[in-house]
């Protein structure tokens, strides 16, 4: 059972990563008073933007690593721009959010498919490498620990747990991050106070573009390694985790992992002799069962903020 274990953690890390770094930024949004559910869309613009930009600088810039962190700042800023559709719709015209949303969903499934098949001719986009695994020196040495947390990692996990960390500050030590968690719960009240709230809500949208734009990236430059029009729905499973983590930055990095194990086992099971007995078909569905249940469980306990998914009014008190 420890073998097995030890197989599947490092990938599960893998899988957790883009999660939770798209988690975080629903977070921002969602504490901001906008439901953000085009996530998902965000993500494929960041991939797709990753892809073009690392698909061609390839063969101009010798030096790789730089290429893939260009190509890391590229998905990231595609994702703030394509938010600012639903932030101007959500906020200026009072857009109905998952409307919205889902729109951006559908705008950025078909326009990337559009756009790589004029570019390549087949609709998908491959790159030659991505971030390579490595060993923390001396760290990846500890027993048990070493095994789980050190050996096969990527210089992305690291950015993002310490993306986690900042986060953590900025939402509950800082002034900014008081008057977005206002914006979130009280907007009239926080427009009395003299916060410009449209100007807070715009800033959390923007966020969570760039952190999903960045999440679809790293799928890109770590495992995937082709763009093909999609992220097969995690975009959907980070606004799962984002309820399940119950809107709190610690919460969702244990609804991501939970969720990047779930994900794991169903994309690893074939080359683990014990996992490749059960059935695929069963594995491919089990972390969308799994956050099903989940959801229904922790539904009636959520507390999600209070004006999330409500057009601000001033003139309401």
């Amino acid at each position: 059972m420890w073998t097995i274990v030890e197989q599947i953690f490092p990938y599960a890390i893998l899988f957790t990563i883009p999660l939770l770094i798209t988690a975080l930024g629903g977070l921002f949004s969602e504490r901001s008073g906008i439901v953000n559910i085009g996530l998902e869309g965000l993500m494929v613009m960041g991939a797709f933007a990753a892809a073009i930009t690392v698909h061609y600088l390839q063969d101009m810039i010798s030096n790789n690593s730089l290429v893939l962190w260009i190509g890391l700042l590229v998905g990231m800023l595609v994702g703030l721009l394509f938010s600012l559709l639903h932030a101007f719709a959500s906020i200026n015209l009072s857009a109905d959010q998952v409307i919205s949303g889902t729109a951006i969903n559908m705008i950025a499934a078909a326009l990337t498919v559009f756009l790589a098949r004029n570019i390549t001719g087949s609709g998908n986009i491959r790159i030659r490498t991505g971030f390579a695994p490595f060993d923390v020196p001396i760290l990846s040495k500890i027993p048990i620990i070493g095994d789980l947390f050190f050996t096969k990692t990527y210089a992305t996990t690291w950015v993002i747990l310490l993306v986690l960390l900042v986060s953590t500050f900025i939402l509950y030590k800082t002034k900014f991050g008081l008057r977005l968690r206002s914006c979130g719960e009280f907007p009239q009240a926080a427009e009395a106070a003299g916060i410009n709230v449209r100007r807070i809500r715009y800033s959390g949208v923007m966020i969570s573009g760039a952190f999903a734009g960045l999440g679809g990236a790293i799928i890109l430059l770590t495992y995937a390694g082709e763009f093909t029009g999609t992220v097969s729905g995690l975009g959907f499973l980070a606004l799962a985790a984002l309820i399940f983590g119950q809107w709190r930055p610690f919460g969702i990095l244990g609804a991501t992992l939970f969720f990047g194990f779930a994900s794991t086992i169903a994309n690893v099971s074939q080359v683990i002799p014990e996992l490749a007995v059960i059935p695929p078909i069963l594995l491919k569905i089990f972390p969308y069962v799994v956050t099903l249940i989940a959801l229904v469980i922790f539904s009636k306990s959520s507390q999600a903020p209070k004006a999330a998914g409500e057009p601000f009014d001033s003139s309401k008190r």
